[in-house]
């Protein structure tokens, strides 16, 4: 009995942490490029409370006894399934169609992945612009510099292609290519990157390095939609049918502790 106290322990906290997973991703459902996340499980060790023979020679017995110790959390796992397209008011507005992240600086010099489109023009210290998030980070081009302008550019002329390269009117009127790209990246395990907040990812060394699309023929090549942001794909029916499920095997083995204790009450009252 003590052991079902143990197990059922294990299966309530689980069950918690699966809580706080659906939670977060009914947080942010409305988030622009945010990747429902799943909470897996795994078993714990199992106890062998019967050995493998049965008889005085020997022989053994077709099924082994062994009563498993309770569960654990293994991971916490983002699901990349695309997300729907919106449209958006804003020329500097993108999104991915495919596999690629977009790559911005940060704050400490490191290279960050989203799939967050919702880019904006700031001007930097040098007088031009610069394409950044809404967090003011740099976006990157496919050579993986930052995205800049000079001061004679007006960030609501400036359009964005398709391709993802942007565009500026001429004299008369024409759209030009200013020598600028925004730079998609692949990874060979994107489930394996570290997630840090603000619909950013880090590398790791489940991840593996990035891929730049631009550069590496063997991609399946992703496309940026201008003018649209790529929602967040998270199901809210479904996340509502988990979040029951789990509060029902939260139930459970808060009644199978319960009953744990009912029965060893039950068997301490034998004596009296």
């Amino acid at each position: 009995m003590i052991r079902s106290l143990w197990s059922a322990a294990s299966g309530m906290i689980a069950q918690q942490n699966n809580v706080d997973v659906i939670a977060n991703n009914l947080a942010n459902v409305n988030t622009t490029g945010y990747k429902t996340e799943a909470n897996e499980f795994k078993s714990l060790l199992y106890q062998t409370i019967q050995t493998s023979t049965t008889t005085a020679n020997g022989e053994a017995k077709p099924i082994a006894a062994q009563v498993g110790l309770g569960v654990r959390n293994v991971s916490v796992a983002s699901q990349f399934s695309q997300g729907s397209l919106q449209d958006s008011d804003s020329n500097s507005a993108c999104a991915i169609d495919g596999n690629g992240f977009f790559a911005v600086r940060g704050t400490d010099g490191n290279n960050y992945y989203t799939r967050n489109g919702d880019f904006v023009w700031a001007v930097n210290g040098a007088g031009g612009i610069s394409l950044t998030t809404s967090e003011g980070l740099p976006v990157l081009n496919t050579s993986g510099t930052q995205i800049t302008l000079g001061s004679t550019y007006i960030s609501n002329r400036i359009q964005i292609g398709d391709n993802g390269v942007l565009m500026y009117p001429d004299a008369d009127g024409n759209l030009d290519e200013v020598g600028q790209q925004i730079g998609l990246w692949q990874f060979q395990n994107p489930k394996g990157l570290e997630k840090i907040g603000s619909s950013l990812y880090q590398t790791s060394a489940a991840s593996g390095d990035p891929l730049n699309e631009n550069t590496n023929n063997n991609l399946k090549k992703s496309s940026i939609i201008a003018g649209y942001l790529e929602a967040s794909n998270v199901q809210i029916a479904t996340e509502m049918v988990n979040l029951i499920i789990a509060q029902r095997a939260y139930e459970s083995n808060a009644k199978a502790i319960t009953t744990s204790d009912d029965m060893m009450q039950l068997a301490n009252q034998l004596k009296s």
